[in-house]
């Protein structure tokens, strides 16, 4: 699995996340001010819940052009997994935990969460905000993790780090 072309994969996904968002705030937006929104009596509060979703698809529009920005700039510092370094930020690691179930797990700096598939293999976005991400930092191949998760314990295998 090549991270460069993991994390292009993200920044694809990053892309047509924000133009999704976009479309969604601006519809937000033209529904919360239509004129047939506007208030008639303090009981009709249609145009208000409209700008409140309006604001918040804003909002997430910001949040997606972070992440897609913060990413961007990994693109241009990314390099190859250095073993005196250990796991840092742009890292692709492999994880096995105590079941034998693996998992891979790309180091970002923002889009927690995101998803994507590389060639049938599931890639999920961590950042060093995350207790996990913030465990791995400075870990090593057959290093192993601990992480404390709704006062349950789990337990981690690097496999493999690029």
């Amino acid at each position: 699995m090549n991270k460069h072309a993991v994390l292009q994969l993200i920044l694809e996904k990053l892309s047509v996340d924000l133009d999704i968002a976009q479309r969604a705030a601006q519809t937000a937006y033209e529904t919360a001010t239509h004129e047939e929104n506007i208030a008639e009596n303090k009981y009709d509060t249609l145009g208000l819940e409209a700008s409140y979703l309006a604001a918040g698809q804003a909002k997430r529009v910001e949040e997606i052009k972070q992440s897609l920005a913060l990413c961007q700039n990994l693109q241009l510092q990314l390099r190859a997994y250095d073993e005196q370094r250990g796991i840092e930020v742009g890292a692709l690691v492999g994880l096995e935990d105590e079941n034998g179930r693996q998992q891979w797990l790309f180091l970002a700096p923002d889009a927690a969460g995101l998803k994507v598939d590389v060639v049938g293999q599931p890639v999920t976005v961590i950042t060093p905000r995350s207790p996990l991400g913030h465990s791995l930092l400075g870990k090593f191949e057959g290093d192993e993790v601990e992480i404390l998760v709704a006062g349950a314990r789990q337990h981690f295998t690097v496999t493999e780090a690029r």
